[in-house]
Parts: structure tokens; C-alpha cells; sequence
């Protein structure tokens, strides 16, 4: 099985609870396919570099997940049918990105590396 990491931008004009749903059907397809859901982020409402269907914000959601290689293009084509969604990428994961995005998660690189050491320190690649 291989990972993958989905950037979904949503509509802004769905309610939180639409929003939840949606995610959740998503992660309910991913998992009926065989796959497995690795972690999750909301980033929320945010202002698009350009328009997109004549929307200047979108809600962005981030999902990671394995499955195999099929379920991909089986989840481009949801995508692409639901007019929730303004724009995805999919991208899959190599060796280098899982292990970054886990030590991101435990709070070893980024912003909450910085203020649990309580002075700056250099970013990791």
C-alpha cells in the first residue's frame, strides 16, 4: 500500500456541519476501499491566491492516508463529480515525506518545535 496526502479545498459556502460531512464521507469511501486513514487537519476558511468559480476563499482540509494504487484515481473521480469541492492534489508519499510529516506530528519540527524550546531554532528539510 502506498501514502498519500489530498488537499481538498471546499466551497465556502458550505456550514460546518456540510463541511464535516463531507470529510467524513470521504474518509468512509478511503476506508471501504481498503484503505486507512493516517491523520487528519482542518486549516479552515482562507483566501485563495486567485479565484476559483468566481469564490475568492475556500475551506482547506488535509488528509493523509494509505490504501492501494487503484483507490486513487477512484477518489479523483469523486472528487471531480462533487460540486463541494473547488480544487484537489493528491500526491504520493515517499520515505522523506512520511518521516517528516510523523516528526511534524510529535511537534519535533515547526512552530511548536519553536515554542517548546522556548528560543528559534533552524528548520529541518
Amino acid at each position: 500500500m502506498n501514502q498519500y496526502e489530498t488537499v481538498i479545498i471546499f466551497t465556502p459556502v458550505l456550514s460546518d456541519d456540510d463541511v464535516k460531512r463531507t470529510e467524513e464521507a470521504y474518509k468512509d469511501f478511503l476506508r471501504s476501499n481498503g484503505g486507512e486513514i493516517v491523520a487528519e487537519e482542518r486549516w479552515g476558511l482562507r483566501q485563495l491566491a486567485y479565484k476559483i468559480k468566481k469564490k475568492s476563499t475556500g475551506i482547506y482540509y488535509v488528509l493523509e492516508w494509505k490504501a492501494p494504487t487503484e483507490v486513487s484515481a477512484k477518489l479523483d473521480v469523486q472528487f471531480n463529480r462533487d460540486e463541494n469541492v473547488l480544487r484537489y492534489l493528491t500526491v504520493r508519499l515517499d520515505k522523506f515525506s512520511i518521516d517528516y510529516n510523523n516528526r511534524k506530528r510529535r511537534g519535533e519540527i515547526g512552530r511548536k518545535a519553536q515554542k517548546n524550546s522556548g528560543k528559534p531554532q533552524e528548520q529541518e528539510a
